[in-house]
């Protein structure tokens, strides 16, 4: 059986048949070989055991607490990962999920310590031993994949998980999932080391974790006997990492502005800018601090055409959100205006445009920048709230035969 966390389909520990294998699939394994040496450190393996990614962790199981560090039967090397676990948890009680409990001797220090525990593990077998182990505590155990952990996201105050990320073909990835069931300011704590030819550097996890985090704590485990049940002479540390807040999503505000003339629209030819340029396009830009769209647009359709338009002469004509071939998205606020409307329009940015014409509404120009000609085609349409977001590969100017994007979003009342 290929171990992937020792975890499943995410059937819950109810559903599974009791002593049933783990069904297979998964992640396949990243590292092979057997872990360390004078020791045998947590669920990677040890010396002599032949442990590694294509263990039977159900016929492991009963004599699985045997190593020191598994059963954690000496007081000694109980009290040791006790004292380790009261650092890096936060005060009790907080939501902890043990991944890869195995037979669940730290979810066990964890529930003790007044924590909230739910412990989860592909193994069948390991997961009776946890039962055991933990009656009375409380501790919800589910049988489930560690690579795609089943719980929703923000769960948890903690994700707990010990020599278990060594096993992964792609552990940014299932990093990326565990730091996503943490809440605000959560913690995910991870014991790993390196042994011989399996498990991870220090220096790779920290590398896997910086673009996730905001915070990132490491601790030297190798030198403390008393957590192994004697010396070891490979790597082994901790890291306690606080996922970086989740970003909240901005976007630009641009806006637009529609000048009819009869059947005619207004249309400025860009030039010298650096994007779109030899395109057509409506005069628009940006919203700046502090201004509202119709005091945005109002500006712009001054410093573009010489309009002197006032709030009375503008209609919002349609709001679009669009992203370009980039991903970057936006926010578009079309309005209408009808010439002679704040006077004679005229090429106010002579270095930025290089010709101002009328068009008909119904033959526009070719090179158009989609964008706008995907508001053009809302504007003659009618339609007032409208996506239009492209293809990474998508070109900006309209071609024939790349699909317009559009989508028209229904109104209130529609039916």
């Amino acid at each position: 059986m290929t171990r992937t966390g020792r975890g499943g389909a995410g059937r819950s520990e109810d559903e599974a048949p009791a002593g049933a294998a783990a069904p297979g699939g998964g992640t396949a394994p990243r590292r092979n070989g057997t872990p360390g040496s004078g020791g045998v450190p947590g669920e990677g393996g040890g010396a002599g055991t032949g442990w590694g990614a294509g263990t039977d962790w159900d016929a492991v199981a009963p004599g699985f607490d045997a190593g020191a560090d598994h059963g954690l039967r000496d007081p000694a090397v109980r009290d040791a990962w006790a004292g380790r676990l009261t650092a890096w948890l936060p005060a009790a009680p907080a939501d902890v999920l043990d991944l890869g409990c195995g037979t669940g001797s730290l979810a066990l220090l964890a529930a003790r310590a007044g924590h909230r525990v739910t412990a989860s593990d592909r193994s069948a077998a390991m997961l009776a031993e946890a039962r055991a182990k933990l009656a009375g505590t409380g501790t919800r155990l589910v049988r489930a994949d560690a690579a795609h952990p089943p719980f929703a996201p923000r769960s948890f105050d903690v994700v707990l998980v010990r020599h278990l990320l060594w096993l992964f073909a792609d552990p940014a990835a299932v990093l990326r999932r565990w730091c996503a069931l943490l809440r605000p300011g959560g913690r995910l704590v991870l014991v790993e080391g390196r042994w011989k030819d399996a498990g991870l550097p220090l220096a790779e996890v920290t590398a896997l974790l910086a673009p996730l985090t905001e915070r990132l704590h490491t601790e030297p485990l190798s030198g403390d006997a008393d957590l192994w049940g004697g010396p070891v002479g490979d790597e082994r540390y901790a890291v306690v990492a606080s996922p970086a807040p989740p970003r909240r999503h901005s976007e630009i505000v641009d806006v637009h502005l529609f000048l009819r003339r009869g059947d005619e629209v207004l249309l400025a030819r860009r030039a010298n800018t650096g994007y779109a340029d030899g395109l057509w396009h409506a005069p628009s830009g940006h919203v700046e601090e502090g201004e509202d769209v119709r005091t945005a647009v109002l500006r712009e359709a001054y410093e573009e055409t010489g309009l002197r338009l006032t709030p009375e002469d503008v209609r919002v004509a349609l709001v679009m959100q669009h992203a370009a071939p980039s991903g970057g998205s936006r926010i578009g606020w079309f309005f209408e205006a009808v010439h002679p409307a704040g006077g004679e329009p005229r090429n106010a940015e002579p270095h930025k445009c290089d010709a101002l014409e009328w068009f008909p509404l119904d033959a526009l120009p070719d090179g158009l920048v989609a964008y706008c000609a995907a508001g053009l085609d809302a504007y003659r349409a009618g339609d007032r709230f409208v996506l239009h977001r492209h293809a990474p590969d998508d070109p900006v100017a309209r071609v024939a035969g790349v699909p317009g994007r559009a989508v028209v979003l229904r109104e209130s009342g529609e039916r």
